[in-house]
């Protein structure tokens, strides 16, 4: 799911390639620059709001709606235009990846899951209860609490959810990444310790700073739930780099009468999603990856002085 949920095409890929990575047939390719995504109301409630908030120029643009068979799609803008074998990094953003409804209605049917009982299987067995293994099975609600618990996202209040490098293999791997620093590891790799994709003025941490003086001023952001939503990092051996916000399919407005401030734990029935928690852990991770990088540029150009 890592380039579906970009609404992306990746140019150097097959279109089987590319379908392959996209949810259930949720997205198509489309020509003149855009992606189609499978329509969500709640979704398309979003773009059309954000086309005219201070986040605009950090969410792809939203083009309407368009139908195709029995189907009706959101037209988005294509994010890797223009980029050649671009490398891509989708960050979900949040303390949580669950929306409060999701908690209750799991809570009210408490149907046992035994895919989900599967995929706790798959990565650690002994999170599972005696019972839990009887049953093979185990709730919804279970099941999210502990995915979110188990990763970065509750304690760093976001998780690398995928990397797809320029040759197109993807790595989906990054559960094991729990703290700031093994995150500036992940980052090193991703950008290949490149300074200029790190730290110029088009580059990734200019980028972030930019978002994250938007959402402090944006309406939309003080004023909506933040939920599955990811940060994409895109660039290519160019040096072209940007990040984007994509994902708004569990973005939901609060009361009229609340803001949310995005930058506190989340307490249940607060409806705080902590995203700025998480934007601030990339950052400090990104300037982490600066410095690094940076001692070893200055570390090869001293070796290379040396042997000349």
């Amino acid at each position: 799911q890592l380039i579906g949920r970009a609404c992306l095409r990746q140019k150097p890929c097959s279109k089987e390639m590319f379908l392959e990575m996209h949810s259930l047939g949720n997205f198509q390719l489309s020509e003149g620059g855009e992606v189609l995504k499978l329509y969500s109301e709640e979704e398309a409630k979003c773009l059309d709001s954000l086309m005219t908030d201070l986040l605009r120029p950090f969410v792809p643009q939203y083009h309407g709606l368009v139908t195709r068979g029995e189907h009706c799609y959101i037209r988005l803008e294509d994010l890797l235009s223009g980029l050649r074998r671009p490398v891509i990094m989708d960050c979900k953003m949040g303390v949580r990846t669950y929306q409060e409804e999701e908690l209750i209605t799991a809570r009210t049917k408490s149907t046992l899951r035994s895919d989900m009982y599967q995929k706790m299987m798959k990565i650690d067995p002994t999170a599972l209860s005696a019972e839990e293994h009887a049953q093979k099975g185990v709730t919804k609600c279970r099941y999210l609490q502990w995915r979110d618990t188990t990763s970065s996202t509750s304690m760093l209040g976001f998780r690398i959810e995928g990397i797809m490098m320029e040759d197109g293999s993807v790595q989906r791997d990054f559960r094991k990444i729990l703290t700031l620093a093994q995150v500036t590891e992940a980052l090193l790799y991703f950008t290949r310790s490149q300074l200029d994709i790190l730290v110029s003025s088009k580059a990734y941490h200019s980028r972030l700073l930019a978002l994250s003086d938007a959402l402090k001023n944006s309406l939309f952001f003080r004023t909506h739930e933040v939920i599955g939503s990811s940060l994409l990092f895109v660039h290519d051996h160019s040096s072209k780099a940007n990040v984007w916000m994509i994902d708004f399919g569990k973005t939901t407005p609060v009361p009229a009468t609340s803001e949310l401030r995005h930058n506190i734990p989340w307490a249940e029935g607060s409806r705080e999603d902590g995203y700025l928690i998480g934007l601030t852990s990339l950052i400090t991770s990104l300037s982490q990856a600066i410095s690094v990088a940076s001692w070893q540029q200055e570390d090869s150009c001293g070796e290379e002085n040396s042997v000349a």
